[in-house]
């Protein structure tokens, strides 16, 4: 455990023992002048106390060693300091080399946007300007705009050195590889051979076994004491002794043997597997236990007594259970009373445990052995005695095997190297079902007939002292204990004078491997030698799970060697080289020596990864072992058993240095003067970050050294590391006291970063502060680390405050991508040529050749076709709308069409005295009097404009949209409803915008029946019919001009390729007011004389089954929908399909989602799925694209090809290049092709700045050519100079005559192996992303879907996710789904995510409740509105974390 000195303790220190307090503290004063962010946090999320609000009675430091009880009261005081012998190096920050801007990396190449077009968004002209507005239409007075600013300043100071080489992730997007450092320090010295301990010496009539030793002593020393154990007042409570525990073993091998059994069997059989799980405080059973099965031949497995069903660690046990086949469990009769029960009042079985059978070993449930029974007391061999548990840095639990022959050499070693003699007694503090208080305080006691004190670590929380007054009052020789406990004592024992230590011969500090145990040691000694402890006493000891003891400081009677220590460079040991360094500078670790190998040992040193080569003199390596008493196996493992028990340690030449396998201790460190082992740290807690090695234990140190007591609760500190794009990133997770305020954990958050950045020269990737008691607990005290960094990765460990650093961490980023400025359209093409790639370009049917042509020039104008259906088909239905109960609300055939046209014309002329060529707004909810009043200003030679009304509920924000469109498209009438007329004269429209200026509003409910005297004729097929006005994804508001001719291309092409005649029925769920929802909505039906029946998509809020019961009940074949239908049917009948009963959808040939984006797979893919059991064919979905300047390109229609599929490598994709994959490799992703391409459309590939043609392997902007093109903007709000080209684009290179439109839209063009109808090759185009919503980072082209499609899967809880850039900073804001307490858990895993799998660092991580994303009735997100919200401060947001 780390421990903090407080000022009582510290008084008798040596001034050495803080000097990392002070390293620490100088590091920081560099720092003072950085400000950085403050996290912003909703109120509801500070109150987040812990989740048990009591303290527990004992304190607890860093490891969550428990604080006495006694020195509490002082921990308050602020302490100077803690205790550990580790001053550590400023590495002053002006050595770093600056590498490029770290947030793009590029400097020549700035973010370039298509040019802003001032947009809804915008205040447009006219307007009240109170707001004071950047060019982006943003409040700048913005809190969120200041700190992102102060985020920019903080990475302006590049910390690591640029990085030089590269190595290929399968790809050509390289990661870089850090090279190493020229002038790193590199081992020396001269090959260090194996060292060989003393020999084993003889020892006259020493038992040929464990048993063989317990057998003598229990029948000759019967009265002799063997173990006593006390309560937690520190009362002898019983004395067992050789006699008893002798009888009483023999008893419970009797009755495990002969008085168990299941069908008639006896349960157990010698060799198996039995669990002990007995408490802390109940020595004596354990060791009946123990002792009892040995002599059933059975093998004992020590576990801890799970208490609740969910210990940390629990399950991993139960799987090592599980493995080890445990049928049994052995426990007493107190302990299996606090078990958690089941109602039949069994003892439960705990998650992922084996059924096991709980049998207690008090004694009445034991027999007495038969009088011809006894047990075979065999020598030792090397059958399994026991396991130990142990649980890895991963977390997983494995089984350590150690044999009877083992487990004899082991004691027999321990007992020469100690010097044990017979009927000596031994303090015990540690845990004696494992390690070192195993092997001395029950096993190796029993060889040489001792008597044990075992201490109960309960008694230690309420009595630290307790021990030492114990080893006062039994004149104890030896005591075992770990530096924790002689910390306690040192902060107790001013109240105690009389204790004396002088019967001690050799306390052994069975943690001495730990870096801070010098510190302990040292001040110990400087407290008690006044009380009698001699130096030489000290023996601080190294062991490991595997190879038990390593190494053991010898008392001085023995003829060990003089005590050693070593100060050691920290930067040197991240390099595994051991430089001595002086005391003075701050960048030292001071080790001490943990003695000599153990006798009949051979010990080496070997390098830690791959081949084990043995290590120069000054080099650090992982410790090996070879004797006979080491562990010999995993237990049920082979693999990872020859790798760690059967190393062969090879010389530089590669020879085996020995014929005997080694065993690895798990240990790091290297052989010092006099043959005395140095350990500087563990396996695992070894951390490697770009190719340096760091010690989790010593970056606690540090983080401990920051204001220690004050702010970490009981200095509970977790440090771990997890992998993030292929390196290891350091985590360190702390505890906040209760009374912690925002600004206090913000201040240590920096203070401990800046800390660990200057003593260890390594940045920390995430830190996060858990409200106190939160934590999960090992056993005995301290942090389950596993379990907390499982808790980190899978978003479950709650933390309240969160700082991530990836920009100064992850050095190992691709390169920017540095664009070739210099390569033209032609080079290209000739490029293309030779690569054998096709120029990408394709086209719909050639509508000149086809049989309809006489009815085309027929149907120029859509008036006249309605007037020639009233004539010759007046009463041919042409409408049904259906209301939310799925009845027909009402109907239209062509002459009521026809008349109420009329009707609306004379209105127009009469009331709103309109001249040819006005323009009037159509202001309805979905219906017929939409389309009536359409036709009523063809009628007029008005120019008609559809508009979505505003929503009564939500006047604010959807009222101004409508003014803006009345106003920016000149409208000269507004033709509305009653009930909308009065709305946009109210009080509360007058709050939203001025209502003074609205033009002529006329009422269209009651019109006089009036006949029109003439219908306008236009002059011309290029005169303006309509205009069609939308808002698009990036906010901004563009209308775009239908002629007459484009008018009805537009219906010819739907009607070829979706075969609409007028006996044909199609059932449309859209919004009837732009694009191809107003086109199928409005115009088809009269061109090609169907039946539509409208849906309006709101209806399906009241009534989810309405589309498609209604595409049942008429059995439709043809369907439109919008993705929003599509969505809200998914989730809303998902789980009632009971709506749905009699539904039978088997009738649809094509149901097309009309989108102006890429084909949402999953999405069509779920609700296929879903409906595939009410008769929906799977080939049936598909989607449909079209854009501003084209509103219908691709249709699926109802012949041709079924929709392909293909993967293509998103990596590539980002340099806009085209790579087929297949599915399911890395970074594939699946897009869908947009339907087919209509008839006379003509699309192309083209380069979005040079605009000359690509080839098929390219991702270009998509241009099209058809006769149904719009002719222009009528205006884009704002900007209309620039968008000209838009509509008269011509090729730079090539085919330059041809007029094309550009789309805006980033797509490629595949040949496919289908044919279509024609028997050519199929062409099919895919739409990959908004040209406007791309971002451009470190020089690559970024699809805001990509990143959100990751960012969802990070963690259940993500309801919907949104990004957008702001200077060059990525924005991440995530819909959070569940408690607010999850809120921080999202912000590590959103940023592990799209750095794995985007290679790009998160700038902002904005957690916000579910349906602030803003989404337009198209169902896409509007990224830039959610820009604007974040950047004012509107969002209200739970958290905003900024990464650093």
């Amino acid at each position: 455990c780390m421990y903090t000195y407080f000022k009582t303790a510290l008084n008798r220190l040596s001034a050495g023992s803080y000097v990392h307090t002070e390293a620490v503290q100088a590091a920081l004063a560099k720092y003072k002048e950085r400000k950085m962010p403050m996290p912003s946090k909703r109120r509801s999320v500070l109150v987040h106390s812990s989740v048990e609000t009591y303290t527990p009675p004992a304190a607890q430091t860093s490891c969550g060693c428990p604080i006495p009880a006694n020195v509490q009261s002082q921990a308050g005081q602020g302490s100077l300091g803690f205790l550990k012998l580790l001053c550590l190096c400023c590495i002053s920050a002006e050595n770093h080399s600056a590498p490029p801007d770290v947030t793009t990396g590029l400097v020549e190449y700035l973010h370039h946007e298509r040019p802003q077009v001032a947009s809804v968004r915008g205040v447009p002209r006219g307007y009240s300007s109170s707001i004071l507005e950047t060019a982006d239409g943003v409040p700048v007075n913005s809190r969120v705009s200041s700190k992102i600013q102060q985020l920019l300043n903080t990475l302006k100071r590049p910390k690591r050195p640029p990085l030089k080489e590269f190595f290929v992730d399968d790809f050509e997007e390289l990661l870089e590889v850090q090279q190493p450092d020229p002038n790193q320090p590199k081992p020396e010295g001269n090959q260090v051979n194996v060292l060989k301990g003393e020999p084993l010496g003889v020892v006259t009539n020493w038992p040929p076994s464990l048993l063989a030793a317990l057998q003598r002593w229990g029948t000759t020393q019967s009265k002799a004491p063997c173990l006593t154990a006390l309560d937690t007042t520190g009362k002898a409570v019983y004395t067992l002794t050789y006699g008893k525990l002798w009888s009483r073993s023999l008893k419970l091998a009797y009755t495990l043997l002969n008085k168990l059994t299941t069908k008639n069997e006896p349960l157990l059989k010698p060799g198996d597997r039995v669990a002990l799980v007995f408490p802390n405080s109940d020595p004596v059973m354990f060791m009946v236990a123990f002792y009892g099965c040995l002599l059933a031949e059975l093998i004992p497995v020590p576990i801890e007594v799970p208490l609740t069903r969910k210990d940390a660690g629990s399950q991993q046990i139960g799987f090592l259970l599980g493995s080890c086949g445990v049928t049994l469990a052995l426990t007493t009769d107190a302990c299996q009373k606090g078990l958690p029960k089941a109602q039949t009042g069994e003892v439960v079985t705990f998650k992922g445990w084996p059924r096991l059978m709980w049998f207690v070993i008090d004694g009445k449930h034991l027999a007495k052995p038969a009088k011809d029974w006894h047990p075979q007391v065999r020598d030792a061999s090397a059958e399994i005695a026991y396991i130990e548990y142990k649980t890895s840095k991963e977390g997983s639990t494995v089984g350590i095997t150690v044999s009877h022959a083992s487990m004899l050499a082991h004691c027999h070693a321990l007992t020469q190297a100690c010097g044990y003699s017979e009927a000596e007694t031994l303090t015990n503090v540690l845990d004696f079902k494992r390690e070192a208080g195993l092997w001395h305080g029950v096993l190796t006691s029993v060889m040489n007939r001792m008597h044990v004190i075992s201490i109960p670590y309960a008694l230690m929380k309420v009595n630290p002292l307790s021990w030492i007054q114990k080893v006062c009052s039994y004149k104890a020789r030896v005591a075992v204990v770990k530096s924790r406990d002689m910390h306690w004592s040192l902060l107790a024992q001013r109240d105690q004078r009389d204790v004396s230590l002088s019967s001690l011969r050799m306390l052994i500090v069975a943690d001495g491997a730990n870096p801070w145990s010098i510190s302990s040691c040292d001040a110990f000694l400087n407290v008690f030698q006044s009380r009698g402890l001699r130096p030489e006493v000290i023996c601080p000891c190294a062991s490991s799970s595997e190879a038990l003891t390593v190494a053991i400081r010898r008392p001085s009677e023995l003829g060990g060697p003089p005590p050693g220590k070593a100060v050691l460079s920290m930067n040197c040991l991240s390099f595994g080289v051991i430089r001595v360094d002086t005391e003075e500078k701050l960048s030292v670790l001071t080790v001490q020596d943990v003695g000599q190998i153990m006798p009949g040992a051979s010990m080496c040193v070997v390098k830690v990864d791959g081949t084990p080569y043995l290590c120069k003199a000054d080099e650090v390596g992982e410790i090996c072992v070879n004797s006979g008493a080491t562990g010999t196996a995993y237990f049920g493992l082979l693999g990872i058993t020859k790798n760690v028990f059967e190393a062969i340690p090879v010389t530089a030449a590669g020879i085996p240095v020995s014929d005997q396998p080694f065993t690895r201790t798990g240990l790091l460190g290297f052989v010092g003067p006099d043959y005395l082992v140095f350990v500087v740290g563990k396996l695992d807690g070894l951390m490697t970050v770009s190719g340096r090695r760091h010690n989790a234990d010593d970056v606690v140190a540090t983080a401990l050294a920051v204001e220690p007591m004050k702010f970490v609760y009981r200095g509970r500190i977790a440090v771990f590391s997890v992998p993030v794009l292929h390196d290891d990133r350091i985590v360190l997770v702390a505890e906040q006291r209760p009374d912690a305020s925002e600004e206090d954990s913000f201040q240590w958050m920096s203070r401990v970063l800046q800390a660990i950045d200057s003593i260890h020269q390594v940045g920390v990737y995430c830190l996060a502060l858990v409200p106190a008691n939160t934590l999960p607990k090992a056993p005995l005290g301290g942090i389950h680390i596993s379990e907390t960094k499982q808790r980190f990765l899978e978003g479950a460990l709650h933390p309240c405050n969160v700082l991530m650093c990836p920009h100064t961490c992850v050095t190992n980023l691709p390169k920017p991508r540095q664009k070739q400025p210099d390569v033209g359209p032609a080079s290209m093409i000739v490029g293309n040529l030779v690569a054998g790639k096709r120029i990408a370009q394709a086209s719909g049917r050639d509508v000149s050749q086809l049989e309809d042509n006489d009815q085309a020039r027929k149907f120029l104008y859509l008036a006249d076709v309605l007037q020639w259906r009233a004539q010759t088909t007046p009463d041919h239905p042409l409408f049904l709308l259906l209301n939310s109960k799925g009845t027909v609300a009402s109907t239209a055939s062509c002459i009521q069409l026809h008349k109420r046209a009329e009707r609306v014309a004379v209105a127009l002329m009469e009331k709103g005295r309109l001249n040819v060529g006005d323009h009037v707004a159509l202001v309805y909810p979905p219906g017929v009097d939409l389309i009536a009043t359409f036709y009523g200003c063809l009628y007029a030679g008005c120019v008609p404009i559809t508009v979505r009304p505003p929503h009564p509920q939500n006047l604010a924000t959807t009222l101004p949209t409508v003014k803006m469109i009345v106003e920016v498209s000149k409208s000269a009438c507004i033709l509305t409803t009653q009930a909308i007329m009065k709305l946009l004269r109210s009080k509360e429209a007058a709050a939203a915008v001025d209502i003074k200026t609205w033009p002529t509003i006329l009422d269209t409910d009651d019109m006089p029946k009036k006949k029109l005297a003439s219908v306008f004729r236009p002059t011309s097929p290029d005169m303006l019919a309509y205009l069609d006005f939308s808002v698009s994804t990036t906010g901004i508001l563009a209308g775009v001009k239908m002629s007459h001719a484009a008018t009805s291309a537009l219906c010819r092409s739907i009607k070829l390729q979706c075969e609409l005649y007028p006996s044909r029925q199609i059932a449309i769920c859209l919004d009837p007011y732009c694009g191809l929802g107003f086109a199928l909505w409005c115009l088809c039906s009269i061109y090609s004389g169907h039946q539509s029946i409208l849906v309006p998509p709101l209806e399906l809020e009241s009534n989810v089954s309405l589309w498609l019961s209604a595409v049942s009940q008429y059995k439709v074949r043809v369907t439109f929908c919008s993705y929003s239908v599509m969505e809200i049917c998914t989730k809303g009948l998902g789980t009632q399909t009971d709506v749905l009963r009699g539904v039978n959808l088997s009738c649809v040939r094509t149901c097309m989602v009309v989108a102006e984006e890429r084909p949402r797979i999953s999405l069509t893919q779920s609700f296929s799925k879903l409906f595939k059991d009410l008769g929906l064919s799977a080939r049936a979905v598909s989607t449909t694209f079209g854009c501003r300047v084209n509103v219908a390109i691709c249709l699926q229609g109802t012949a041709g090809p079924d929709p392909t599929t293909v993967y293509v490598d998103m990596r590539a994709l980002r340099h806009d290049r085209v790579r087929l994959v297949e599915r399911g490799s890395p970074h594939s992703l699946p897009l869908m092709e947009s339907g087919k391409i209509l008839p006379g459309v003509k699309v192309i590939i083209a380069h979005t700045e040079t605009k000359g043609p690509l080839g098929d392997s390219h991702l270009g902007e998509i241009w099209v050519s058809s006769p149904h093109n719009a002719t222009g903007y009528y205006t884009v709000y704002g900007e209309e100079a620039l968008h000209a080209d838009h509509f008269t684009a011509r090729l730079s290179f090539g085919d330059t005559q041809t007029l094309w439109a550009r789309t805006g839209y980033l797509g490629f063009l595949r040949r496919t192996e289908l044919t279509d109808a024609s028997g050519e090759r199929h062409d099919a185009l895919y739409v990959v992303g908004s040209l406007d919503e791309t971002l451009e980072l470190r020089g690559m082209r970024y699809h805001p879907i990509d990143i959100e499609t990751s960012v969802i899967r990070a963690h259940k809880s993500i309801a919907e996710c949104a990004v957008f850039t702001w200077t060059n900073l990525l924005v991440v804001v995530v819909e959070l789904e569940g408690s607010e307490q999850e809120a921080l858990d999202l912000v590590a895993l959103v940023t592990n995510v799209v750095l794995e799998e985007h290679y790009l660092i998160v700038g902002v991580v904005v957690i916000v409740d579910p349906g602030v994303i803003p989404i337009n009735s198209r169902g896409e997100k509007q990224r830039m509105h959610l820009r604007d919200g974040f950047l004012a401060d509107q969002l209200d947001p739970i958290y905003v974390a900024y990464n650093m």
